[in-house]
């Protein structure tokens, strides 16, 4: 546990199987965090579930990325490229089908037992049998839970044969296995935490795969471990030192759930923590002045959005949607509320993948809006509400969305949760407006335009929960304009294909994209090699040392 007054009174502090208490001088201390823990203060109560094959959410993006491997991983150093993971070469066979991997000889979980193929193949096998919410990034290459022994199987100790339906883009497949879902867990540690459960008609399996245990346990093999998770509250990784790889240098790193962003600035400048993960324009500047103290950041393939559930018969309606995207001061929010930490952008893709289409045409203009609502026969506006979780700058977003959609007789009714709150409504199909953030899954065009462009099965029991989904969008032709665009192997064609999807989305979906985030951290000056990646799960923290 960790436990630390703002002005550095006391600490207590996880050290190893023993806690150890710190204790401080009684007067106001700048003393730093102990040289071989690293604290963090982020907002992390989007955390859910700490299993590979359910979690799909930002923040334990991140740890699950540190304390687990996989087959393959990002390059962040070239995002076009993957490199190995615990998988040490792979080939594709020439009909495109036949993916084999050898894996890297000797290797162990952080439990000790070794990390055979079989371990892989049981990895893949749960994601697909339990059919949580980022199955379908495995299952979209044909897997079911019928086929999935025989499509993903060992052939021997150290060789993994994934078998695709379809010829898809090789690094179409390899990106969508650097996702956290493709993690490799540790199958003699989970089977001795399965859970019988009675089979009904949609899971027809006598055993939850220690699903139940692995919501807050830990099976993996990466250079970290997760120690302890308390939601709203604390997570702790701590050294795997039976990792394959280079150790990390230091021995824990300890999330702390700050969500005010004055509050992390203060933690950071008395030294109760080392980084600070939510800073706001303002924090940020006051941050950038301070001697002792650095900032890095790094475009992030995470978009902020505001959906528009089309279960709302008023949302439903075409002009309402575009509507909507003219009832937000673009320019007001990136000169104030993400100055410094996001990028206006209102397509889908982020800048950097293939085919991201670089158009904004929407401007606040409150004329064009009322025009819009009375073709919609709603000349006096309606009223609605908007789930938001309550971190900056989303209810800041959320805030002036308000003001100005009231301009046009648009009346917003703010309901404010936390991350889980929100999330378990929004992913229910239950509320009428959301604004939220959506990281890629991978890096590939794919992982977006499959979630906002896609939405194979509209019913309440689809299985395929995409962000369409997740608003009631059903639109069967861009579903299978977006499965078309995975066989292209043309690169230049491909990414035409995106872009048309990206218009199509300007043009009618039920999402108002605000934004791309720019991740920014504030840095204590003896914070050294703390780089952020293009996506949470590579934010990377084993190269980092403190001086």
């Amino acid at each position: 546990m960790f436990i630390g007054k703002l002005n550095g009174h006391f600490r207590v502090l996880l050290a190893g199987a023993a806690v150890s208490a710190l204790v401080l001088s009684a007067a106001p201390s700048f003393a730093e965090t102990p040289a071989d823990t690293l604290v963090q203060a982020w907002a992390i109560d989007d955390t859910i579930t700490l299993d590979p094959a359910e979690s799909f959410e930002l923040s334990p993006a991140e740890f699950l990325g540190n304390a687990y491997d996989m087959l393959v991983r990002l390059d962040v150093a070239d995002t076009s490229k993957v490199k190995p993971g615990v998988a040490e070469s792979w080939t594709v066979s020439d009909d495109g089908l036949t993916y084999t991997f050898k894996l890297k000889p000797g290797l162990k979980f952080a439990s000790g037992n070794p990390i055979t193929a079989e371990d892989v193949a049981w990895s893949f096998e749960r994601v697909v049998k339990l059919d949580k919410s980022p199955a379908f990034i495995l299952t979209q290459f044909g897997l079911t839970k019928d086929n999935v022994t025989e499509k993903a199987k060992a052939t021997d100790e150290n060789t993994f044969v994934l078998t695709v339906d379809k010829a898809y883009a090789p690094s179409f497949v390899l990106n969508c296995l650097t996702a956290t879902v493709g993690a490799v867990v540790d199958k003699k540690l989970l089977l001795e935490h399965v859970a019988a459960v009675t089979p009904t008609d949609d899971y027809k399996f006598d055993n939850d795969f220690g699903n139940g245990w692995m919501k807050t346990g830990y099976a993996g093999s990466g250079p970290f471990k997760i120690r302890d998770w308390r939601a709203n509250e604390i997570l702790v990784l701590e050294r795997n030192d039976n990792y394959y790889g280079d150790k990390p240098a230091l021995a824990r790193v300890i999330y702390r759930h700050v969500k005010e962003s004055a509050t992390q600035r203060l933690m950071l400048e008395s030294g109760d923590v080392d980084v600070a993960r939510n800073l706001e324009p303002g924090d940020l500047e006051a941050v950038s002045k301070n001697a002792d103290l650095t900032t890095t950041s790094a475009p992030k393939g995470t978009v902020y959005y505001i959906s528009l559930n089309q279960k709302n018969p008023n949302l439903a309606k075409p002009e309402v949607r575009q509507a909507l995207k003219y009832l937000v001061d673009y320019d007001a929010i990136g000169s104030t509320l993400i100055k410094g930490i996001g990028e206006i952008r209102q397509t889908y893709q982020p800048k950097g993948v293939l085919g991201a289409l670089d158009s904004d045409p929407f401007n606040f203009d409150v004329a064009k809006a009322k025009e819009l609502l009375e073709k919609a026969g709603l000349k006096d506006g309606f009223s609605i509400t908007m789930d938001v979780r309550n971190t900056q700058p989303v209810t800041g977003i959320a805030e002036a969305f308000q003001q100005t959609a009231g301009q046009a007789g648009v009346k917003v009714e703010i309901i404010p949760g936390d991350g889980k709150q929100t999330l378990t409504k929004y992913r229910a199909r239950n509320h009428d407006m959301y604004i939220g953030q959506w990281g890629m899954d991978y890096w590939d065009p794919n992982s977006n335009a499959e979630t906002f462009t896609s939405n194979p099965n509209n019913a309440d029991d689809g299985t395929v929960k995409t962000l369409a989904w997740r608003n009631a969008w059903d639109v069967p032709e861009l579903t299978e304009k977006t499965k078309a665009a995975l066989l292209e192997r043309d690169a230049d064609k491909r990414a035409a294909m995106y872009r048309e999807l990206q218009q199509a989305a300007l043009d009618t979906s039920p999402f108002v994209l605000i934004f791309q985030q720019t991740e920014v951290a504030g840095l204590r000056g003896n914070v050294k090699n703390y780089k952020l990646g293009p996506n949470f799960d590579s934010n990377f923290v084993a190269p980092v040392t403190k001086e």
